[in-house]
């Protein structure tokens, strides 16, 4: 009995909700005050760690909890679980991968020009391999961090970091999901993520202070730049309005059809896939992944997505669609929070350096690259942002060259919710390989 997890305060999964809502509530109304002391507070801790952090600590504090067991008169022990995680994951996770592709402009992205793309698609190549090389240096340097079998395996854990540094918090999670590491460890990715990628953030928005001489070592040309930021004005004013409750009816159903074709399809592709072909089937092959249903709701919501993309439905992307969809990753971030132990975080230090060599890895090749095609420091910046810190940093960093480019490092952003999960699935199988070495 000494292994039984107690029974939370509160035990009704509503109330947890209403709870775990309140808390994202107090976060985002007071990281958008003005007040010096907040703005000085939200400069140094990130509202997503929070989002994790808090409902983590009401965790430990014995208010919440994701399962619990219970103890009848005659000694029987017969767990619970809270099940806003699995509504979370399986209702609102795919279907904001729908809302977040809707707005994808394939061509305003190809018109960013070929450079803008190669620095983003180079800052994703910079991820898929600096992951796996991280691993092989660190089996030389502290083999005692590569530890962990089954659930426990580091490179499941890590598997979420490539989700979240190629696409954001939606690939973050999947990843969580489909490698199905241990969530009560999760904390110490979390605090990787958190520390590397905000340390890699502050060094770009250091670089962005002296761009111009960055641009004279890179001998980049700009022009590309000014032009840039006409057309991305013009395009946000042609879509942006007000919106109505009709708007909003719209884009919750363009999401949860999204859902729903995901759920229906997703059974259907698993079985066939397991049943025909053993590749599938075997659970010690890399390929397994692919098989699971979760795998396949997450392809076809976002497929749906992208396909509604190319269509007129593309135009409520401006009434706020983006925006319902990263509410419904934060409430599915609130309820990771709560399945994280704490006390685990600074179990295994050695991954922030596996997190520092794999950054690095990521910002030489960005370097590299943008020397020899000579590419302004703009399309550096924002490429690597665009994959590591998601649409909330990519915009931070490029309205920090000009507020009309704002949308521009959203635009590549979004474009990598596309492509995160299956880049970082790539990454994962690699750093699998790498770890058995």
């Amino acid at each position: 009995m000494e292994n039984l997890r107690p029974e939370p305060f509160f035990t009704n999964d509503a109330v947890v909700l209403g709870l775990l809502l309140l808390v994202l509530g107090l976060i985002f109304y007071t990281s958008d005050l003005k007040h010096k002391s907040w703005s000085r507070f939200y400069k140094y801790v990130p509202a997503l760690l929070l989002c994790y952090l808090i409902p983590a600590i009401l965790n430990s504090l014995g208010l919440i909890s994701s399962e619990w067991d219970v103890v009848d008169k005659a000694g029987e022990v017969t767990k619970e679980k809270s099940q806003l995680y699995f509504v979370a994951s399986r209702y609102l996770l795919p279907a904001s991968l729908v809302l977040l592709t809707l707005s994808i402009n394939l061509k305003a992205i190809i018109n960013l020009g070929w450079k803008a793309l190669l620095m983003f698609f180079v800052g994703t190549l910079g991820i898929v391999i600096g992951g796996p090389i991280a691993i092989l240096l660190m089996s030389y340097i502290s083999p005692e961090t590569l530890g962990g079998s089954g659930s426990d395996a580091v490179w499941r854990g890590l598997s979420t970091l490539a989700g979240s540094w190629i696409g954001g918090g939606a690939n973050q999670a999947t990843m969580l999901e489909i490698f199905a590491y241990n969530p009560r460890k999760y904390g110490a990715m979390v605090l990787v993520d958190i520390v590397v990628a905000n340390l890699w953030m502050a060094l770009i928005l250091l670089g962005i202070g002296q761009h111009k001489s960055i641009d004279r070592w890179l001998r980049a040309d700009n022009s590309a730049i000014d032009d840039l930021k006409e057309k991305v004005s013009a395009y946000e004013k042609s879509i942006s309005r007000k919106s109505t409750l009709s708007d909003l009816m719209v884009i919750l159903a363009i999401g949860f059809t999204g859902v729903a074709l995901g759920h229906w399809f997703s059974k259907e592709i698993s079985t066939f896939l397991i049943s025909n072909f053993e590749i599938f089937s075997n659970k010690s092959s890399a390929l397994s992944s692919f098989a699971g249903e979760f795998f396949w709701m997450i392809t076809i919501a976002t497929a749906f997505g992208i396909a509604l993309s190319f269509t007129k439905l593309k135009r409520f992307e401006g009434v706020g669609a983006s925006k319902i969809g990263s509410g419904f990753i934060y409430i599915l971030v609130a309820t990771i929070g709560m399945k994280m132990d704490l006390t685990t975080v600074t179990e295994n230090p050695g991954l922030i350096g596996i997190g520092l060599i794999w950054m690095s890895i990521h910002a030489i090749l960005l370097i590299l690259v943008a020397k020899l095609i000579k590419a302004p420091y703009f399309f550096l910046a924002v490429g690597s942002q665009a994959n590591v810190g998601g649409a909330a940093s990519a915009r931070v960093v490029a309205s920090a060259f000009h507020p009309s480019l704002t949308s521009v490092g959203v635009l590549l952003a979004v474009f990598g919710y596309a492509v995160g999960t299956y880049a970082a699935i790539a990454c994962t199988i690699l750093m699998e390989m790498a770890s058995k070495f």
